[in-house]
């Protein structure tokens, strides 16, 4: 296989380039894990793998809580799907709370704080409450608790990893919190072995090909975890060696048929297709990086031409229009430019939106 194949292959096996799926939670319990610090742009990685879907469908599975946005795997944003979340965090959340020590007694937030601060979000978000971040941080400020220099970010997402706290319905278009356990009351367990298997699982079949330092440092864990994961299921995957490195494809993906025409995508900020992967040179060319990622982690939105980053592209909304503006690394043809414009009008549909030109 040629290294440039991997990055076409990767289209498929993340849905990009074809679907076998109908809605979000489908879309995201596939995926595993949707990185989504960019609240919006997330929505959108829901939506370019689901063709003809709308923003108004994945809001909807956030709203009724089939996808829930809460920090999981490494110490970030990422929607979920309900089925997946309650073993999903009882995998990654002691390695994340072990990170946090050394912040949390800089900020001086004991064990004694973060288990008041819990304390008043269950009472806060009790019987189906849902609150915006502003009002959740009021709750603790009222009870002395302070909230500057980014404790409550802490705060909350150290009651994230305790399990108390996940993602409300949107109200006013600003994300709410509530509590995890009455959005998902029932949990699905497993055990630390069926729990790496799986995530191993996932990873491997969404995203391949990939390596094993690429599952390493998207799923947070440790190198020995990691390689534990990828042992309880590597029989499951098809093992090939592309430019001195191993990697691990599912049999869908290793008899893949590639379409031998050109493939064109706006991908959102902080997407899988790139942020998936600790090797990215498949699809980002050195050169180009420093366009696409900024110096301080910053994945911007980019137009990936047949698996590869030609450009990137960003968004303004004017009312009931959308402007889509984009940046071409080199000179396009004119058939480039065309699918470009295609591509801009599919993410306008998303929107329910009429596109407007720059």
């Amino acid at each position: 296989m040629e290294p440039s194949t991997i990055s076409r292959l990767r289209l498929i096996s993340q849905q990009i380039a074809e679907t076998h799926f109908s809605g979000p939670q489908e879309i995201v319990g596939w995926m595993g894990a949707v990185q989504a610090q960019d609240y919006a742009m997330a929505k959108w990685a829901v939506g370019v793998r689901l063709p003809d879907s709308t923003q108004a469908a994945v809001q909807k599975a956030i709203d009724t809580g089939q996808v829930l946005r809460t920090h999981v795997l490494r110490p970030t944003w990422h929607l979920v799907s309900a089925e997946d979340i309650a073993w999903m965090l009882a995998l990654t959340a002691p390695r994340l709370k072990a990170s946090l020590m050394h912040r949390h007694a800089e900020l001086e937030l004991s064990d004694v704080v973060v288990a008041k601060s819990n304390a008043l979000i269950e009472r806060a978000l009790r019987d189906g409450r849902h609150m915006k971040r502003e009002e959740l941080m009021m709750v603790l400020k009222q009870a002395s608790i302070p909230t500057n220099e980014n404790r409550a970010s802490h705060l909350f997402l150290s009651a994230e990893l305790e399990g108390i706290l996940c993602s409300g319905a949107d109200r006013d278009g600003r994300p709410t919190y509530a509590l995890l356990p009455e959005r998902v009351p029932e949990k699905k367990s497993l055990s630390k072995e069926e729990a790496l298997a799986s995530l191993a699982k996932t990873y491997f079949t969404s995203r391949s090909p990939a390596t094993l330092q690429d599952f390493t440092w998207w799923s947070g864990l440790t190198s020995q975890d990691a390689r534990q994961a990828l042992d309880l299921v590597k029989t499951n995957f098809v093992q090939e060696t592309i430019a001195n490195q191993t990697y691990w494809l599912s049999p869908a993906c290793a008899n893949a048929a590639i379409s031998s025409q050109e493939t064109l995508f706006l991908l959102p900020a902080y997407d899988e297709f790139l942020i998936s992967y600790q090797e990215r040179s498949a699809s980002l060319q050195l050169a180009e990086s420093p366009r696409t990622i900024s110096d301080n982690g910053i994945f911007r939105p980019v137009i990936v031409l047949d698996g590869q980053v030609v450009g990137i592209w960003k968004r303004k909304l004017a009312l009931d229009k959308v402007v889509v503006e984009v940046e071409l690394f080199k000179p396009a043809s004119q058939m480039i430019i065309n699918k470009v414009e295609e591509a801009s009008a599919r993410f306008a549909q998303f929107l329910r939106l009429a596109l407007k030109q720059p």
